[in-house]
Formats: structure tokens, C-alpha cells, sequence
């Protein structure tokens, strides 16, 4: 059985949190009615929000790399599947770190993106870079030997307030979802969270 779809119109609760958030129940007028449909609403928009857990957003299964994969290999993965990233599985099946795009630039000698430089510098330096080395070739390299072992996870009993707020303080594109025993159960990125805000948006709009 399906599970009925949750709706962010406001109910009794929304609107009692929004005559206590006014100053007076008296005289309550035309412009006051309307204030206080405004701040159910809001309310109500604020509790949707709340109640999208990790797990109902998360993308899975999650397609992932060993330490002894070469990087030319998760190259490939990353070009053929349009991801920027890719968690490392150790033997166990637990997680060991994450090879990202700036890790594989980084392995060929390329310059990555610098906080004070802005998109078109990147990639300006990037061409420059690859001008200068036109013999560069893919690295045969283990990916263990590039990859980021401090990885910023979230277990799956989270909510989407806390995967921003992750994002923000680490400035990392994408949140891993482990369980107790460190295995991968998903991934979250800033696209899926750009996903959630348009739908959203539009179902606002309908």
C-alpha cells in the first residue's frame, strides 16, 4: 500500500501556531486574517520540510570503487555515469574514503578549483595547464593512493535541514548515507536538493 502523499496545505495545528505567534486575538481584522493565513501557511510549508527524511531522498543504489580499482577505472565510471564522485568500498564492504573529480585532476598534476578563484579562472588555468602537457595520459595509479579518507556522512535518520547544514559547514557537494556499520545505504548531492526545492516550488504554484 502506497503511501498517501503529504501536503503542505495547513491544517488546525499550523494555524493555532500562527494566532500564537501574533500578539492578540482581539479585533481581528481583514488584514489580520490574512496574516495570519500567511503564517499558517508557512507553518505548514515549514512541517513538510521537516518530515522529508535522508531516506525518502537519498539516490541508490550507490555505484561505487575498491581502493585497489585504478583511477583510470573510476574515471571511466564517472564519465560514463555523470557522477562527480565515488565512494571507496573496502572488502568488508565498508566505507574506506571517496574519489571525487578534483582528486582524479589532482592525480594528473591539473589545478583544481581554488576558493578565491571563481569558475572561468578554473577553467581557464585547466586549459592552459593541459596546453602546456599534451602527453599527460590517464593514471594507472590504485585509487587508494588518491582518494579522500575523510568523508562527511550522515546516517539515514536524518532530515534534509541537516544534510544542508553538513554541506555548508564541510563545502562539499554531496553527503554519503551509512548505517551503524559504515555501509553506504545512499548518497545525497546538491542536485537532489535543488530536486526537492523546484518540486516544491511548483507544486506551490499549481
Amino acid at each position: 500500500m502506497k503511501n498517501r502523499k503529504k501536503s503542505n496545505r495547513p491544517v488546525r495545528a499550523d494555524y493555532e501556531q500562527a494566532m500564537q505567534s501574533m500578539d492578540s486575538y482581539i479585533d481581528i481584522t481583514l488584514d489580520d486574517i490574512m496574516e495570519l493565513s500567511k503564517r499558517a501557511e508557512y507553518f505548514a510549508s515549514q512541517r513538510l520540510t521537516e518530515s522529508l527524511g535522508v531516506s525518502g531522498i537519498m539516490g541508490q543504489p550507490v555505484i561505487s570503487v575498491r581502493p585497489n580499482s585504478r583511477m583510470s577505472e573510476a574515471a571511466h565510471l564517472m564519465v560514463t555515469r555523470r557522477i562527480s564522485g565515488l565512494p571507496v568500498i573496502d572488502e568488508a564492504n565498508r566505507l574506506a574514503g571517496i574519489i571525487t573529480e578534483a582528486d582524479f585532476l589532482r592525480a594528473l598534476g591539473m589545478p583544481v578549483h581554488q576558493p578565491h578563484h571563481n569558475l572561468w579562472q578554473t577553467l581557464e588555468s585547466m586549459f592552459k595547464n593541459f596546453s602546456q602537457h599534451t602527453e599527460l595520459e590517464s593514471p594507472d595509479d590504485l585509487v587508494s593512493e588518491h582518494m579522500t579518507r575523510d568523508v562527511i556522512c550522515a546516517p539515514p535518520d536524518k532530515d534534509v535541514h541537516d544534510i544542508v547544514d553538513l554541506m555548508k559547514r564541510h563545502q562539499v557537494k554531496r553527503v554519503l548515507i551509512c548505517n551503524e556499520d559504515d555501509h553506504v545505504v545512499g548518497v545525497v548531492t546538491r542536485s537532489d536538493l535543488v530536486r526537492i526545492f523546484f518540486d516544491r516550488f511548483v507544486s506551490i504554484k499549481k
